[in-house]
């Protein structure tokens, strides 16, 4: 699962996303890899795409979030979509994710709209959040990731990268918080935050997020100083990879196989991150 963001758009750099084996690669055009035989091929495109997901659980199901407005939806793998957008505002939709838990339940950020979510795979949205506040203003998700963790309200929690840096929500959509060591949920009820241990670099937009998810701890974020990766849930960060990066997705079951955008160039990797290499698709 994974999200990219409005300003990496900009650039013209593709969002990413694993599709079981195959990594799904979009903007105005769509690409589907074959990472391991090193074959790709162009898939219909519903649109602009500004930003993806998908589940590990339900294979062929792709969620896109399109820079014109709207979410278009592919239980095909990319070969045919459908929009679905009832009751969703029309704005830019900067990131899109699927619930950790569930594959019907879609969450989608709306440029100055907040959070919104669909429990039917889209084909209905209600409004579920305001736009978290960080830095005495309010910041547009750029970035979204559900992420199952124990001290979430119910296990899931809904992770944001904004321009302002990191913030989540657990489930309930009571309020958003900072990132912080200890049981999250009684520092949320007391309202007190002990600040993360090692956070990620200040005053860098966050791009893109990713989970690994068969470690639903381990957290993966694209910002302009490079890749980082945490494995306690976004308290404690390290960097994983230099260059500017603009989108991460990680294989949903070999957590070794990754796929990146550093520099505006695709790469993969088949170690988890320590070495990266341009793909041989053809």
């Amino acid at each position: 699962m994974t999200t990219r963001s409005s300003q990496a758009r900009a650039t013209g750099d593709p969002s990413l996303a694993f599709d079981d084996n195959a990594l799904i690669a979009a903007t105005h055009r769509v690409w589907r890899y074959d990472p391991l035989r090193g074959t790709r091929r162009e898939l219909p495109s519903p649109g602009r795409v500004a930003t993806l997901a998908t589940h590990p659980n339900r294979p062929g199901r792709i969620v896109a979030g399109l820079a014109s407005g709207s979410v278009c939806i592919s239980d095909d793998g990319g070969n045919g979509w459908e929009s679905r957008a009832a009751g969703l505002p029309s704005a830019p939709v900067n990131a899109v994710t699927i619930a950790a838990d569930d594959p019907d339940l879609i969450y989608a950020a709306l440029r100055d709209d907040g959070l919104w979510k669909s429990e039917d795979s889209g084909r209905n949205w209600s409004f579920a959040m305001d736009r978290p506040w960080q830095n005495e203003a309010e910041h547009d998700p750029l970035a979204l990731a559900s992420v199952a963790l124990e001290t979430g309200m119910g296990g899931i929690w809904i992770y944001a990268g904004t321009d302002a840096g990191l913030i989540r929500v657990p489930d309930c959509f009571c309020r958003w918080q900072a990132v912080q060591p200890g049981n999250a949920m009684d520092a949320l009820a007391s309202g007190k935050a002990p600040p993360p241990e090692a956070p990620l670099p200040e005053g860098e937009p966050i791009h893109a997020l990713a989970v690994m998810p068969s470690h639903p701890g381990t957290l993966y974020a694209a910002l302009p100083s490079g890749l980082w990766t945490s494995s306690n849930g976004g308290v404690v960060w390290s960097q994983l990879a230099d260059g500017a990066a603009t989108a991460i997705a990680v294989h949903p079951r070999d957590i070794g196989q990754m796929a990146a955008i550093i520099d505006g160039n695709l790469k993969l990797s088949r170690d988890g991150g320590a070495s990266w290499a341009a793909p041989s698709a053809t």
